[in-house]
Protein backbone atom coordinates (compact mmCIF):
# COMPACT_ATOMS: atom_id res chain seq x y z
CA UNK A 1 0.00 0.00 0.00
CA UNK A 2 0.92 3.29 -0.76
CA UNK A 3 2.73 5.71 1.88
CA UNK A 4 -0.04 8.37 2.97
CA UNK A 5 1.35 11.99 1.60
CA UNK A 6 0.56 14.87 4.27
CA UNK A 7 0.03 18.92 2.99
CA UNK A 8 3.14 19.57 4.72
CA UNK A 9 6.09 17.84 7.47
CA UNK A 10 7.03 19.82 10.09
CA UNK A 11 8.64 16.39 11.70
CA UNK A 12 10.79 16.03 8.55
CA UNK A 13 11.75 19.51 8.90
CA UNK A 14 12.79 19.18 12.42
CA UNK A 15 15.09 16.37 11.84
CA UNK A 16 16.52 17.50 8.95
CA UNK A 17 17.93 20.03 11.06
CA UNK A 18 17.64 18.50 15.05
CA UNK A 19 21.12 19.56 15.75
CA UNK A 20 20.92 22.81 14.78
CA UNK A 21 17.43 23.16 16.52
CA UNK A 22 18.07 21.35 19.20
CA UNK A 23 21.66 23.59 20.32
CA UNK A 24 19.57 26.90 19.76
CA UNK A 25 16.82 25.45 22.23
CA UNK A 26 19.22 24.12 24.83
CA UNK A 27 21.10 27.96 24.35
CA UNK A 28 18.23 29.38 25.25
CA UNK A 29 17.25 27.30 28.41
CA UNK A 30 20.81 27.70 29.22
CA UNK A 31 20.69 31.65 29.48
CA UNK A 32 17.51 31.32 31.55
CA UNK A 33 15.81 34.52 29.31
CA UNK A 34 12.49 33.23 27.97
CA UNK A 35 10.76 36.84 27.00
CA UNK A 36 12.24 40.01 25.19
CA UNK A 37 15.88 38.80 25.15
CA UNK A 38 18.59 38.55 22.71
CA UNK A 39 17.12 36.29 20.92
CA UNK A 40 14.32 37.89 19.46
CA UNK A 41 16.42 41.13 19.23
CA UNK A 42 18.98 39.01 16.70
CA UNK A 43 15.73 37.75 15.08
CA UNK A 44 14.76 41.31 14.26
CA UNK A 45 17.43 42.42 13.05
CA UNK A 46 17.97 39.63 10.79
CA UNK A 47 14.68 39.58 9.38
CA UNK A 48 15.12 42.98 8.41
CA UNK A 49 18.13 42.31 6.67
CA UNK A 50 16.82 39.46 5.02
CA UNK A 51 13.60 41.44 3.38
CA UNK A 52 14.90 44.65 3.44
CA UNK A 53 13.48 46.29 6.29
CA UNK A 54 14.33 49.33 8.26
CA UNK A 55 12.61 48.31 11.55
CA UNK A 56 10.98 45.23 12.66
CA UNK A 57 9.01 44.53 15.85
CA UNK A 58 8.16 40.97 16.86
CA UNK A 59 4.60 39.42 18.32
CA UNK A 60 3.16 36.46 19.04
CA UNK A 61 1.21 35.93 15.61
CA UNK A 62 0.41 37.04 12.03
CA UNK A 63 -2.75 38.28 12.90
CA UNK A 64 -1.16 40.52 15.74
CA UNK A 65 0.92 41.34 12.96
CA UNK A 66 -1.68 42.81 10.94
CA UNK A 67 -3.69 43.91 13.59
CA UNK A 68 -1.31 46.28 15.46
CA UNK A 69 -0.16 48.17 11.98
CA UNK A 70 -3.69 49.54 12.18
CA UNK A 71 -3.50 50.68 15.01
CA UNK A 72 -0.33 52.35 15.28
CA UNK A 73 -1.55 54.20 12.40
CA UNK A 74 -4.76 55.54 14.52
CA UNK A 75 -7.04 53.64 12.15
CA UNK A 76 -10.30 53.21 13.99
CA UNK A 77 -14.59 53.59 14.18
CA UNK A 78 -15.37 55.35 11.19
CA UNK A 79 -12.89 54.46 8.93
CA UNK A 80 -12.35 51.75 6.56
CA UNK A 81 -9.55 49.55 4.99
CA UNK A 82 -9.68 47.61 2.24
CA UNK A 83 -9.20 43.97 1.96
CA UNK A 84 -9.03 41.32 -0.87
CA UNK A 85 -11.99 38.96 -0.23
CA UNK A 86 -9.99 35.91 -0.91
CA UNK A 87 -7.78 35.06 1.91
CA UNK A 88 -7.73 33.78 5.14
CA UNK A 89 -10.19 35.52 7.74
CA UNK A 90 -7.31 37.43 10.16
CA UNK A 91 -6.57 40.06 7.47
CA UNK A 92 -10.33 41.23 7.53
CA UNK A 93 -10.35 39.92 11.38
CA UNK A 94 -6.96 42.39 11.77
CA UNK A 95 -9.60 45.43 10.54
CA UNK A 96 -12.04 44.69 13.02
CA UNK A 97 -10.45 44.56 15.95
CA UNK A 98 -10.19 48.28 15.44
CA UNK A 99 -13.35 49.39 15.18
CA UNK A 100 -13.04 50.06 11.60
CA UNK A 101 -14.73 48.47 8.96
CA UNK A 102 -13.16 46.18 6.15
CA UNK A 103 -14.59 46.50 2.75
CA UNK A 104 -13.96 43.59 -0.07
CA UNK A 105 -12.42 44.07 -2.84
CA UNK A 106 -11.98 40.87 -5.82
CA UNK A 107 -8.66 39.28 -7.11
CA UNK A 108 -7.33 38.42 -10.03
CA UNK A 109 -8.13 34.90 -11.14
CA UNK A 110 -4.63 33.86 -12.26
CA UNK A 111 -2.83 35.09 -9.26
CA UNK A 112 -5.54 34.78 -6.54
CA UNK A 113 -4.08 38.44 -5.30
CA UNK A 114 -6.05 41.88 -4.83
CA UNK A 115 -7.24 43.01 -8.14
CA UNK A 116 -6.08 46.86 -8.33
CA UNK A 117 -9.12 47.88 -10.36
CA UNK A 118 -11.55 46.96 -7.45
CA UNK A 119 -9.57 48.13 -5.18
CA UNK A 120 -9.35 51.75 -6.92
CA UNK A 121 -13.37 51.43 -7.20
CA UNK A 122 -13.59 50.72 -3.20
CA UNK A 123 -11.66 53.62 -2.17
CA UNK A 124 -14.45 56.00 -0.80
CA UNK A 125 -13.63 59.25 2.05
CA UNK A 126 -13.67 56.67 4.98
CA UNK A 127 -11.19 54.80 3.32
CA UNK A 128 -7.28 55.01 4.95
CA UNK A 129 -5.76 51.88 4.27
CA UNK A 130 -5.34 48.90 2.36
CA UNK A 131 -3.97 45.25 3.29
CA UNK A 132 -2.54 43.59 0.05
CA UNK A 133 -2.29 39.72 0.82
CA UNK A 134 0.45 38.20 -1.20
CA UNK A 135 -1.51 34.91 -1.04
CA UNK A 136 0.04 31.54 -1.84
CA UNK A 137 3.52 32.81 -1.92
CA UNK A 138 3.56 35.22 -4.79
CA UNK A 139 3.56 39.15 -4.03
CA UNK A 140 0.38 40.87 -5.21
CA UNK A 141 0.79 43.83 -7.81
CA UNK A 142 2.59 46.27 -5.72
CA UNK A 143 4.18 48.76 -8.01
CA UNK A 144 0.27 49.84 -9.15
CA UNK A 145 -1.02 48.69 -5.41
CA UNK A 146 1.75 51.69 -4.12
CA UNK A 147 0.65 53.63 -6.87
CA UNK A 148 -2.63 54.19 -6.03
CA UNK A 149 -2.01 54.60 -2.40
CA UNK A 150 0.17 57.08 -2.74
CA UNK A 151 -2.54 58.90 -4.82
CA UNK A 152 -5.26 58.60 -2.33
CA UNK A 153 -2.74 59.08 0.48
CA UNK A 154 -3.59 55.41 1.84
CA UNK A 155 -1.64 53.23 4.23
CA UNK A 156 0.05 49.94 2.41
CA UNK A 157 0.30 46.84 4.69
CA UNK A 158 1.31 43.82 2.95
CA UNK A 159 0.03 40.33 4.56
CA UNK A 160 3.44 38.31 3.94
CA UNK A 161 1.90 35.75 6.15
CA UNK A 162 2.56 33.24 2.97
CA UNK A 163 5.63 34.94 1.03
CA UNK A 164 8.55 35.27 3.20
CA UNK A 165 11.33 35.46 0.72
CA UNK A 166 9.18 36.41 -2.29
CA UNK A 167 9.94 39.37 -4.15
CA UNK A 168 8.61 41.59 -6.79
CA UNK A 169 10.50 43.51 -9.00
CA UNK A 170 13.71 43.23 -7.11
CA UNK A 171 12.34 43.99 -3.96
CA UNK A 172 11.33 41.38 -1.01
CA UNK A 173 8.11 41.51 0.24
CA UNK A 174 7.67 43.44 3.44
CA UNK A 175 10.08 45.99 2.21
CA UNK A 176 7.07 48.05 -0.11
CA UNK A 177 4.83 49.09 2.65
CA UNK A 178 4.45 51.03 5.54
CA UNK A 179 4.05 47.74 7.20
CA UNK A 180 4.55 44.17 6.62
CA UNK A 181 3.17 41.33 8.39
CA UNK A 182 4.43 37.92 8.98
CA UNK A 183 3.32 34.62 10.48
CA UNK A 184 5.45 32.18 11.87
CA UNK A 185 2.52 29.62 11.79
CA UNK A 186 4.25 25.92 11.75
CA UNK A 187 2.58 25.29 8.34
CA UNK A 188 4.50 28.35 6.90
CA UNK A 189 7.61 28.76 4.56
CA UNK A 190 9.54 30.22 7.65
CA UNK A 191 8.14 27.76 10.54
CA UNK A 192 8.22 28.44 14.29
CA UNK A 193 7.27 25.39 16.87
CA UNK A 194 4.29 27.37 17.37
CA UNK A 195 2.54 30.69 17.14
CA UNK A 196 5.02 33.56 16.42
CA UNK A 197 4.57 36.63 14.34
CA UNK A 198 6.55 39.73 12.79
CA UNK A 199 5.96 43.61 11.93
CA UNK A 200 8.16 44.95 9.54
CA UNK A 201 7.95 49.22 9.32
CA UNK A 202 9.22 52.31 7.61
CA UNK A 203 9.41 54.71 10.52
CA UNK A 204 10.90 54.41 13.78
CA UNK A 205 7.81 55.99 15.69
CA UNK A 206 5.84 53.17 14.30
CA UNK A 207 8.41 50.97 15.55
CA UNK A 208 8.41 52.58 18.86
CA UNK A 209 4.49 52.21 18.87
CA UNK A 210 4.14 48.83 17.51
CA UNK A 211 6.92 48.18 20.65
CA UNK A 212 4.44 49.78 23.06
CA UNK A 213 1.32 47.76 21.71
CA UNK A 214 2.73 44.37 22.03
CA UNK A 215 3.59 45.25 25.65
CA UNK A 216 1.04 46.11 27.68
CA UNK A 217 1.31 50.08 25.93
CA UNK A 218 4.68 50.07 28.13
CA UNK A 219 8.18 51.24 27.22
CA UNK A 220 9.06 51.73 30.73
CA UNK A 221 8.29 48.80 33.33
CA UNK A 222 5.10 49.51 35.12
CA UNK A 223 4.18 52.71 33.08
CA UNK A 224 1.33 52.04 30.71
CA UNK A 225 0.78 55.44 27.99
CA UNK A 226 -1.83 53.61 26.48
CA UNK A 227 -4.08 50.62 26.78
CA UNK A 228 -1.76 47.59 24.58
CA UNK A 229 -1.87 43.68 24.41
CA UNK A 230 0.58 40.96 25.56
CA UNK A 231 1.80 39.72 22.56
CA UNK A 232 5.36 39.55 22.88
CA UNK A 233 7.57 37.00 20.76
CA UNK A 234 9.21 34.36 22.98
CA UNK A 235 12.94 33.45 22.90
CA UNK A 236 12.65 29.53 22.22
CA UNK A 237 10.59 31.01 19.43
CA UNK A 238 13.19 32.87 17.91
CA UNK A 239 15.80 30.84 18.50
CA UNK A 240 14.00 28.35 16.14
CA UNK A 241 12.99 30.92 13.75
CA UNK A 242 16.63 32.21 13.44
CA UNK A 243 17.95 28.59 12.63
CA UNK A 244 15.62 28.40 10.12
CA UNK A 245 15.98 31.84 8.60
CA UNK A 246 19.68 30.44 7.57
CA UNK A 247 18.00 27.33 5.54
CA UNK A 248 15.10 29.60 4.11
CA UNK A 249 16.20 30.27 0.68
CA UNK A 250 17.53 26.11 -0.24
CA UNK A 251 13.78 25.79 0.74
CA UNK A 252 11.90 27.97 -1.14
CA UNK A 253 14.41 26.76 -4.01
CA UNK A 254 13.20 23.51 -3.65
CA UNK A 255 9.53 24.71 -3.39
CA UNK A 256 9.92 25.73 -6.78
CA UNK A 257 11.59 22.70 -7.67
CA UNK A 258 8.47 20.78 -6.53
CA UNK A 259 6.00 23.40 -8.20
CA UNK A 260 8.39 22.98 -11.37
CA UNK A 261 7.77 19.04 -11.51
CA UNK A 262 3.90 19.21 -11.10
CA UNK A 263 3.51 21.60 -13.77
CA UNK A 264 5.92 18.85 -15.95
CA UNK A 265 3.63 16.19 -14.49
CA UNK A 266 0.32 18.04 -14.73
CA UNK A 267 1.26 19.74 -18.27
CA UNK A 268 -1.78 19.13 -20.65
CA UNK A 269 -4.74 17.61 -18.02
CA UNK A 270 -7.88 18.77 -17.79
CA UNK A 271 -6.55 21.79 -14.72
CA UNK A 272 -5.75 24.93 -14.53
CA UNK A 273 -2.05 25.53 -13.14
CA UNK A 274 -1.20 28.44 -10.69
CA UNK A 275 -0.07 31.21 -12.80
CA UNK A 276 3.04 33.38 -11.86
CA UNK A 277 2.67 37.02 -13.25
CA UNK A 278 6.78 37.01 -13.97
CA UNK A 279 7.19 40.65 -11.77
CA UNK A 280 9.18 38.87 -8.89
CA UNK A 281 9.81 35.54 -7.44
CA UNK A 282 7.20 32.64 -6.24
CA UNK A 283 8.10 30.96 -2.82
CA UNK A 284 4.82 28.52 -3.73
CA UNK A 285 3.56 28.66 0.27
CA UNK A 286 0.89 26.44 -1.61
CA UNK A 287 0.33 25.35 -5.32
CA UNK A 288 -2.94 25.81 -6.19
CA UNK A 289 -4.37 24.26 -9.23
CA UNK A 290 -8.58 25.12 -10.29
CA UNK A 291 -11.29 22.70 -11.77
CA UNK A 292 -14.77 22.34 -11.95
CA UNK A 293 -14.58 18.83 -10.51
CA UNK A 294 -12.14 19.97 -7.51
CA UNK A 295 -14.22 18.24 -5.53
CA UNK A 296 -14.18 15.25 -7.36
CA UNK A 297 -10.33 15.32 -7.60
CA UNK A 298 -10.27 15.95 -3.85
CA UNK A 299 -12.14 12.28 -3.12
CA UNK A 300 -9.67 10.53 -5.52
CA UNK A 301 -6.55 11.80 -3.95
CA UNK A 302 -8.17 11.32 -0.39
CA UNK A 303 -8.96 7.55 -1.41
CA UNK A 304 -5.03 7.03 -2.27
CA UNK A 305 -4.15 8.54 1.11
CA UNK A 306 -2.65 11.89 -0.23
CA UNK A 307 -4.06 15.22 1.61
CA UNK A 308 -5.19 18.12 -0.24
CA UNK A 309 -6.92 21.64 1.01
CA UNK A 310 -9.58 24.12 -0.19
CA UNK A 311 -8.12 27.41 0.93
CA UNK A 312 -10.70 29.02 0.94
CA UNK A 313 -14.04 27.71 0.60
CA UNK A 314 -15.94 30.53 1.80
CA UNK A 315 -15.23 34.31 0.51
CA UNK A 316 -14.88 36.64 2.94
CA UNK A 317 -18.49 38.83 2.46
CA UNK A 318 -19.87 35.76 2.34
CA UNK A 319 -18.80 34.77 6.06
CA UNK A 320 -21.34 35.08 9.03
CA UNK A 321 -19.09 36.92 10.86
CA UNK A 322 -19.30 39.81 8.08
CA UNK A 323 -23.09 39.00 6.88
CA UNK A 324 -23.97 42.66 8.73
CA UNK A 325 -21.09 44.27 6.04
CA UNK A 326 -22.45 45.33 2.80
CA UNK A 327 -20.80 44.21 -0.12
CA UNK A 328 -20.88 44.25 -3.72
CA UNK A 329 -20.61 40.57 -5.21
CA UNK A 330 -17.43 39.66 -5.97
CA UNK A 331 -17.44 37.26 -9.25
CA UNK A 332 -13.76 36.27 -9.09
CA UNK A 333 -13.37 35.26 -5.37
CA UNK A 334 -16.84 33.24 -5.63
CA UNK A 335 -15.46 31.36 -8.52
CA UNK A 336 -11.86 30.76 -7.25
CA UNK A 337 -13.86 29.56 -3.57
CA UNK A 338 -16.03 27.07 -6.11
CA UNK A 339 -12.72 25.67 -7.97
CA UNK A 340 -9.57 25.67 -5.72
CA UNK A 341 -7.46 22.83 -4.41
CA UNK A 342 -4.23 23.34 -2.92
CA UNK A 343 -2.11 20.07 -3.43
CA UNK A 344 1.06 18.91 -1.24
CA UNK A 345 4.04 20.97 -0.95
CA UNK A 346 6.94 20.87 1.07
CA UNK A 347 10.59 21.37 0.67
CA UNK A 348 10.96 17.60 1.64
CA UNK A 349 8.37 16.22 -0.81
CA UNK A 350 10.28 13.50 -3.09
CA UNK A 351 9.61 13.42 -7.25
CA UNK A 352 7.91 9.80 -6.59
CA UNK A 353 5.12 11.71 -4.67
CA UNK A 354 5.13 14.31 -6.76
CA UNK A 355 4.24 11.84 -9.77
CA UNK A 356 1.91 10.42 -7.44
CA UNK A 357 0.00 12.86 -7.00
CA UNK A 358 -0.43 14.20 -10.31
CA UNK A 359 -1.50 10.59 -12.21
CA UNK A 360 -4.32 10.67 -9.83
CA UNK A 361 -4.91 14.70 -10.43
CA UNK A 362 -5.04 13.47 -14.47
CA UNK A 363 -7.22 10.75 -13.79
CA UNK A 364 -9.50 12.39 -11.90
CA UNK A 365 -9.76 15.80 -13.29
Amino acid sequence: MNQPVNMVDPAGEYASLKSEIDAAVARVFGSGRFVLGPEGEALEREICQFVGAAHGVGCNSGTDALHFPLVAAGIGSGDEVVVPGFTFFATAEAVSYTGATPVFADVEEGTFNLDPRSFQEKITNKTKAVIAVHLFGQCANLDEIARICKEKNLLLVEDCAQCIGADYQGKRAGSWGDFGGFSFYPTKNLAAAGDAGLITAKTEEHAKTLRMLRHHGSRQTYLHERVGWNSRLDELQAAVLRVKLKHLEGFNAARRKVAQRYREKLAGAKVTLPAEHGRGTHVYHQFTIRSEKRDAIREALGKEGIASSVFYPMPLHQQPAYKGVKSSPLPVAEKLARTVLSLPINPLLDDASIDRIAACVRKAA
